[in-house]
């Protein structure tokens, strides 16, 4: 007999889905679909309804299986999940029970060496999550050097991004950087490591995917747009994995999650009533034997909070970081 494919599990995923208490004949939506994991769990509640949304076509595909497993009570959707609040609505759903968000790459991602995404796999250079727009080779042809150094220190946190830029600029004029071992390669010889520590390219890999899919401007539309379908009493559950990603969840439920407005100078001005009660004051790790199963769950961190019957907040500006559209026209 030819044994079980095994099901991918993840991160935190008992806890997540522990934390939006899924109910029978509750509508859920799992805004980073990947392997389905989220919604096979919420779905073994009877008669809930999954909304699940993923930007990569290779995720959608993967997951019809689950939707004939489901009888009908799973929809997926290729989409960004900023649009969810839309995606929603297109599908019946102007208000639901709950939202679950695992931001970031995902493992089979990682895993396939023609998606670009790692270095331990030499591959093109492309790392888009969907089949749309500048790939990671593009912007590393086109980028100034200057755009290059910040994209590298605010989207990587890397201390030598301007010599990082510098050596990209320098390659690029003898040929296209057009591999991932190129980069990695590139990126290596200004970057020192010491034994123990992560790989020298990491954090360069980490800013250019982060960038070229435009990341944490999603995950801010994406929050705005959870916290607007959101039925009162409906929880939010949002697995993050690096301290970029955290901070802007963390940010947006203590901005929330607490009344605003007015002060002891200024009495007249009426306070908002928070839009979430926090459920996790601090966020939820790894225990040790998920992290000996998956090493990746070391860096993962968990926070959730419930809708209030408040009004939603006006949407959070993004911050004054690279943009992609300004960059891959010279701007």
């Amino acid at each position: 007999m030819t044994a079980a494919p095994v099901r991918h599990v993840p991160v935190l995923g008992h806890e997540a889905v522990a934390m939006l208490a899924p109910r029978a004949g509750g509508v859920y939506v799992d805004a980073t679909f990947g392997a389905g994991g989220y919604s096979r769990a919420i779905l073994a509640t009877a008669d809930t309804r999954v909304i699940g949304i993923d930007r990569d076509r290779t995720a959608i595909a993967g997951g019809f299986g689950l939707v004939e497993e489901s009888g009908g009570r799973l929809t997926l959707v290729e989409d960004r999940f900023s649009n969810l609040a839309a995606i929603c609505a297109a599908e019946g759903a102007d208000a639901v029970d709950g939202i679950v968000m695992d931001v970031g790459v995902s493992s089979m991602q990682l895993d396939e060496a023609g998606r670009g995404f790692s270095f331990r796999l030499d591959g093109p250079l492309d790392m888009r999550m969907s089949a749309h727009g500048p790939t990671v080779a593009d912007v590393l042809a086109r980028a100034s050097e200057t755009d290059l150094a910040n994209i590298i220190y605010v989207f990587g946190e890397e201390r030598r991004s301007r010599a990082v830029a510098r050596a990209i600029v320098a390659a690029r004029r003898d040929a296209p950087i057009a591999t991932t071992r190129a980069l990695a390669d590139i990126v290596s010889k200004v970057v020192r490591a010491k034994p123990h520590e992560i790989h020298p390219a990491t954090r360069t890999f980490q800013a250019l995917r982060i960038f070229v899919n435009e990341e944490l401007d999603e995950l801010i539309a994406a929050l705005a747009a959870a916290e607007r379908v959101l039925k009162p009493g409906g929880r939010l559950a949002v697995v993050s994995f690096h301290s970029l990603e955290d901070r802007i969840v963390k940010n947006f439920f203590a901005a929330r999650g607490k009344a605003v407005g007015g002060s002891r100078h200024l009495p007249e001005i009426e306070r908002a009533a928070p839009s979430f009660a926090i459920l996790t004051r601090r966020p939820v790790t790894a225990g040790d034997d998920e992290v000996r199963a998956n090493p990746r769950a070391r860096s993962a961190k968990l926070r959730a909070a419930e809708r209030t019957a408040a009004p939603a907040f006006d949407a959070d500006t993004h911050p004054a970081w690279p943009s992609l559209a300004n960059v891959m026209r010279g701007g």
